[in-house]
């Protein structure tokens, strides 16, 4: 038995619905203990803290890149950078993005943009006042594929060599595994509307995985990579954009059948639009492939995908949320919230919203959390307003806890 304290606040939310009641959170030692309404006295040994706002469970974001500052390919800080850097700065801006992570609620973070197995060394670092860290490494991808500068570069061609790549990976310990089942953004020369592996040695990535009891998740922005990467068996689905030539849309049959095989997407919906750089110091093959797609107006382009998330809904599809924290400037560390909001705005109930970055995130990435349910990690978050009625109240936190310890005391 730990220490025993409670928390009490009259708007709460459990990580699948709003209490109506509010919520008495009792904690012993990094646990959940009991879960009451506000009204609730605990025992007279208990000391009680009340606070005004909102009550949650501390925030999963599902896709990160704790390497990077968000910056541009080529600029200090960015993925591209932290191929080439040496460990120590890259340690630097992996304990930076934790630390501004935890501060804005976001107590469990997902890497999947590894450079150098960097992030690894920081699972479990400083447990009380960093995230819980969920690492895949670096993301295996064709030679000269997307983002192969982080180092997982591997020849679909060379069964042995996939084999290998697997199995450097089980050795390390990772939690996960991703690979780059299309191109990116930003890598210039890769292709974000085809397919980088064909079905059969990214089949062959997937079943080693699987065999080592690892998870595989596939970055897709094209149909055509999401596609193969549904026939090679793997379990989530990163991006999911669905571009194909000419614009964005995703098959009813697609969504079928991603739903049907209980595969997860994280869409990475939410950007801060206030640091997207003007289009004239956008890198050239980023406007290249805009205009392939067929994007002339990027606000315009951003409201439809949010409003596209909600035939993810309507087909059953299992959501989780990630920001894709750290690939460029417009989407910081520690603004999962903005995910939350773009589902909303794209027509999610706000409790379902929610869901995607508490509850159900914590449940794809293996972490026990993301509810307010005794048993559960003490993982808490209290931000000013209620989210019920204004969602953006989630970026305005109030007070974080990780495992029962007070962050920042």
């Amino acid at each position: 038995m730990g220490q025993r304290w409670a928390l009490r606040v009259a708007r709460a939310y459990d990580g699948e619905r709003f209490r109506r009641d509010g919520a008495t959170v009792v904690v012993d030692g990094d646990r959940i203990a009991g879960v009451e309404p506000a009204a609730f006295s605990p025992p007279g040994d208990v000391p009680v803290t009340d606070l005004d706002g909102t009550l949650l469970p501390g925030l999963v974001d599902c896709h990160v890149h704790l390497v990077a500052a968000g910056a541009f390919p080529g600029a200090q800080g960015s993925l591209e950078w932290a191929g080439t850097a040496d460990p120590a700065s890259v340690d630097l801006v992996v304990t930076a993005a934790l630390e501004d992570h935890v501060a804005a609620g976001v107590t469990t973070v997902r890497d999947l943009g590894d450079a150098g197995f960097r992030v690894l060394a920081h699972r479990g670092r400083h447990p009380e006042r960093l995230p819980r860290v969920v690492a895949a490494g670096p993301p295996l991808t064709t030679p000269a594929g997307h983002c192969h500068f982080l180092g997982g570069a591997v020849d679909p061609d060379d069964p042995a060599a996939l084999d290998r790549a697997v199995a450097d990976r089980v050795e390390r310990g990772v939690d996960l595994v991703k690979v780059m089942a299309s191109g990116g953004f930003l890598t210039p020369g890769s292709d974000q509307l085809g397919a980088q592996f064909e079905v059969a040695p990214l089949r062959h990535l997937v079943d080693a995985a699987h065999t080592a009891g690892l998870r595989v998740v596939a970055h897709t922005h094209s149909v055509t990579g999401a596609e193969v990467a549904l026939d090679a068996g793997v379990d989530g689905l990163e991006h999911f954009t669905c571009l194909a030539p000419g614009g964005v849309h995703a098959p009813a049959e697609l969504l079928d059948r991603v739903a049907s095989a209980g595969v997860t997407v994280d869409p990475t919906l939410g950007h801060d639009a206030a640091r997207f750089p003007p289009v004239s110091q956008m890198p050239p093959h980023v406007l290249e492939m805009l205009a392939r797609i067929g994007i002339t107006d990027r606000d315009a382009h951003f409201a439809q995908v949010a409003r596209g998330s909600l035939r993810l809904r309507e087909h059953g599809v299992r959501v989780v949320s990630g920001l894709d924290a750290g690939a460029m400037p417009a989407k910081p560390h520690g603004h999962l919230w903005r995910s939350v909001a773009a589902l909303v705005e794209g027509g999610w109930p706000v409790d379902e919203a929610l869901a995607t970055a508490t509850s159900a995130a914590a449940d794809d990435c293996g972490v026990d959390a993301g509810r307010l349910a005794a048993g559960r990690l003490a993982d808490l978050l209290v931000v000013d307003g209620d989210v019920a009625t204004d969602v953006a109240a989630l970026g305005r936190p109030v007070a974080v806890w990780l495992g029962g310890v007070a962050v920042g005391t």
